[in-house]
């Protein structure tokens, strides 16, 4: 593979704290979609606990790094989608979003900036969690997100596709 064409989508968060877990769960639905029309070549999918040393492994060396996390915002709408790309400054919102949480995530924005390990762009969909109890499964506002936010990452992925390849990372 060529690394100046590598693409990577994250799915940040941890499976056992449900809507934690929506990061997780975009992914996986990312590759049984896969399975039907190939992701662009080059593209990567993993999903990490959100530690910022893994999460700049996962995403250096990528012309784009798209990362999907739960959120917390107050007064929160769950379900609620912010998109966010990095720019000169750090994590800038688009549409207005005012908060993220990323466990880690923006630790790893940082460091990386620091050691030149940026990947070349980096989107993150931060999801509004309603419940980050023990357990597994998503609350139903955060579940019905996940098809909507794959659909959005396809479109983001779009402009890269050329030969159909798709691989595990």
């Amino acid at each position: 593979m060529d690394v100046a064409s590598r693409i990577v989508v994250i799915g940040v968060g941890n499976d056992f704290r449900r809507d934690d877990g929506v990061g997780w769960a975009v992914v996986a639905r990312l590759a049984e979609g896969a399975e039907r029309q190939p992701l662009p070549a080059g593209t990567a999918l993993a999903v990490s606990d959100g530690d910022p040393a893994r999460l700049i492994g996962l995403w250096e060396g990528a012309v784009l790094a798209i990362v999907v996390d739960a959120a917390h915002a107050h007064p929160g709408l769950p379900g609620r989608v912010h998109r966010l790309e990095l720019d000169t400054e750090g994590l800038s919102p688009a549409g207005g979003a005012t908060s993220s949480h990323g466990l880690g995530l923006g630790e790893a924005v940082e460091l990386a900036r620091v050691l030149g390990r940026l990947p070349g762009r980096l989107v993150v969909y931060a999801v509004e969690g309603a419940d980050t109890s023990l357990g597994t499964g998503l609350s139903t506002p955060v579940a019905a997100t996940v098809e909507p936010l794959v659909r959005r990452i396809v479109k983001d992925l779009a402009p890269h596709r050329g030969p159909a390849a798709h691989r595990k990372a």
